[in-house]
């Protein structure tokens, strides 16, 4: 059984989203505050964690921060702000995804199965090819990579996304098609979620790693 920790500070969304992921078959913890969500994260070591953005005691960002010091987590932000800086921070801060409330209880389900997917298959048998591009190299079989010899922290959906494109030379790809092929989304909903993550990625391996090609989507750079 995965567990999963929901650091949620409002009791209605807290018992809503613990009810419905332990009917999906999943262990739920919950945490009111950002300090005893830090606390419950070290004490259990989740398979993921769902995290409201604004906490008492600490915020989302600090608490993100915290729990993946020594061990990176999959993450799911909850925001009921539309501020992209609030959002860009998040996944700075190790955030692999983020959904804005109010929020469908079906939506987040979905998203937290996909975080899972991506987040296991890496674990499994990733492919032995390092993949090098313009000073960039990434390493599948470590989960590793680096940008003009210097080592790059990279979350499991930064990883992926970065890794897709380097597999992809020279081919453009819609923000649907991204979130369908990268994330796992079925219905290719959440494109402010792939514009957060493009920003995170040319943040890391470069401005020029991603190309955005206007009216259509993004491709590898040249």
């Amino acid at each position: 059984m995965q567990t999963i920790c929901v650091v949620e500070d409002e009791p209605a969304i807290a018992d809503a989203v613990a009810t419905r992921l332990r009917a999906e078959g999943f262990r739920v913890e919950v945490a009111a505050d950002g300090p005893s969500g830090v606390a419950l994260v070290e004490a259990l070591q989740p398979d993921l964690v769902v995290l409201d953005l604004m906490l008492p005691g600490l915020d989302g960002i600090e608490v993100c921060r915290r729990i993946q010091r020594h061990r990176h987590v999959p993450v799911i932000m909850l925001t009921a702000r539309g501020d992209e800086s609030d959002l860009i921070l998040g996944l700075r801060a190790g955030a692999d995804d983020y959904i804005a409330k109010p929020f469908s209880p079906r939506a987040l389900v979905a998203r937290i199965h996909a975080v899972l997917r991506r987040t296991q298959a890496s674990a499994g048998g990733p492919e032995p090819t390092v993949l090098r591009h313009n000073g960039v190299e990434l390493d599948p079989s470590g989960r590793q990579g680096s940008h003009d010899g210097r080592p790059v922290h990279l979350t499991v959906t930064e990883f992926d996304l970065a890794a897709w494109f380097l597999r992809h030379p020279g081919v453009v790809f819609t923000r649907e098609q991204l979130l369908q092929s990268v994330w796992g989304y079925p219905d290719g909903s959440g494109e402010r979620t792939v514009d957060s993550h493009i920003q995170a990625v040319r943040r890391k391996l470069g401005s020029d790693f991603v190309r955005t090609v206007h009216g259509v989507g993004y491709g590898l750079g040249t």
